[in-house]
């Protein structure tokens, strides 16, 4: 079997896996997320929210890559929420998870989530070492009652998640629809997993436990 270490704290990620017949290796990247980038943004001010998520789980894969236990192949994963061009990352506290979904409720945003696949030895055949890509989703959020949203806003769930909501969770019932792959807004994209593999020298169906 094709070890795969996966470089996220995520429960979401680790389980869409696991549903999907992978069985990862979990071992969270500690990357200082803001530094990483404030350095683009020094040379690019302007750092659409898709570049941001890409640049930041090529980050994670290889910190991982480099002091993590060994595996046959690493990803680093990361979202964001863009919404009037802006790319929102995970709230932190209530009073920003409060002031987010004042904005979003009743609109549409687009969930981005970055992928960087290392494959940890040399690659035959002309494969790559390394290959990411970015999948995006539409999201439509549901216009909730103040009610709802202090409700939700106290289970904590939308604090520690990227744009204050999760679409397998308590907040699935605030997202009235996506359009795009459903598994982008969980966090980890399955079929854009699955079309990296081949570029570093496996298959899908080599994860599988």
């Amino acid at each position: 079997m094709t070890s795969l270490l996966l470089a996220s704290a995520s429960p979401a990620r680790a389980a869409l896996l696991r549903a999907a017949g992978v069985q990862p290796l979990i071992h969270p990247a500690d990357v200082d997320e803001d530094a990483v980038l404030a350095a683009a943004r020094a040379d690019q001010p302007a750092l659409p929210p898709r570049d941001a998520v890409a640049l930041l789980a090529r980050a994670k894969a290889e910190h991982v890559a480099a002091s993590g236990p060994a595996a046959d192949l690493v990803l680093g994963c990361d979202s964001l929420l863009e919404l009037d061009g802006q790319a929102l990352g995970k709230p932190g506290t209530v009073e920003v998870a409060r002031r987010r979904w004042r904005t979003m409720r009743g609109r549409t945003g687009v969930l981005h989530t970055g992928h960087w696949l290392i494959r940890t030895a040399p690659p035959a055949g002309g494969k790559s070492t390394a290959v990411g890509a970015v999948s995006s989703t539409a999201v439509t959020f549901a216009d909730i009652t103040d009610a709802e949203l202090e409700a939700y806003l106290a289970t904590g769930e939308p604090l520690a998640v990227a744009g204050g909501f999760t679409i397998d969770g308590r907040g699935g019932a605030f997202v009235r629809r996506i359009d795009g792959d459903h598994h982008t807004v969980v966090g980890l994209s399955l079929v854009t997993l699955r079309e990296l593999l081949p570029r570093v020298g496996y298959q899908w169906i080599d994860l599988w436990t």
